[in-house]
């Protein structure tokens, strides 16, 4: 890790302040983050609409459990961002082996419950490790972090539930009146209109704010990072002693 070449200024952070900057990057390098997500999120997003031929709950479930593989790419842009780089599609196409391909069955397995992903998966993305070192550095950077990683999680799913609804009611606020659906009809099991709305406002949601999620949990494993190595002690005294 070249820590001088980092676009961001490290210092003791906890960890929630941590996560705030995570979100101030993403803001900052939104044109990247979001271009090439939607390279990955698109395709992901009309695969799960085709299986509405198989049920009318498998798109929703798609979706949610195609996120730690979609991660990867938003991971890759926020990477380079953090060293000042800006990301095209045609940078993430040239990586696309190490980006989407890599670790493929982990990343639609069992990482896709873990509680604390996106403060863990720059280990498993970035580091290079070799399998069977990757669960011992892991184990490093959870120590004594496995709280805040978990409830940025719950905060994010939280307000992932609200965004939701708020989509979803949309079709009430701004249907005309008097033919606004009916919620026994909108409920009944003969309508599929319940499951499109969920899908529809799991989509809207998901697309807005998982790269947010995807940066909060990249800064945490950089101010992690920092405390374990002494980044901070190291950028300030490569800036003080630069020619």
């Amino acid at each position: 890790m070249q820590v001088d070449a980092l676009a961001l200024r490290m210092r003791p952070r906890a960890s929630f302040e941590a996560a705030d900057l995570g979100v101030r990057l993403c803001q900052t390098s939104a044109r990247s983050v979001y271009g090439c997500y939607a390279v990955a999120y698109l395709p992901v997003l009309a695969l799960a609409i085709a299986s509405f031929e198989i049920a009318a709950w498998l798109p929703t479930l798609l979706l949610f459990w195609a996120k730690p593989w979609c991660d990867r790419t938003i991971l890759f842009v926020l990477s380079r961002a953090a060293f000042g780089q800006p990301t095209t599609v045609g940078d993430l196409w040239r990586a696309r082996g190490q980006v989407w391909w890599r670790q493929l069955f982990l990343s639609w397995t069992w990482r896709r419950l873990s509680p604390w992903r996106s403060f863990t998966q720059p280990v498993y993305q970035l580091e290079g490790l070799a399998f069977g070192g990757i669960r011992g550095r892991v184990k490093q950077i959870k120590r004594r972090k496995r709280a805040p990683a978990w409830l940025i999680t719950l905060a994010f799913f939280i307000t992932q539930i609200c965004l939701a609804f708020a989509v979803a009611s949309l079709v009430f606020w701004f249907a005309p009146p008097k033919q606004a659906p009916d919620l026994v009809t909108l409920w009944s099991e003969d309508s599929g209109l319940i499951n499109v709305a969920v899908f529809v406002a799991y989509a809207v949601v998901t697309a807005f704010l998982e790269p947010f999620y995807v940066a909060a949990g990249f800064a945490m494993y950089l101010n992690r990072r920092a405390q374990l190595e002494a980044w901070d002690v190291e950028q300030e005294l490569r800036r003080a002693f630069a020619v």
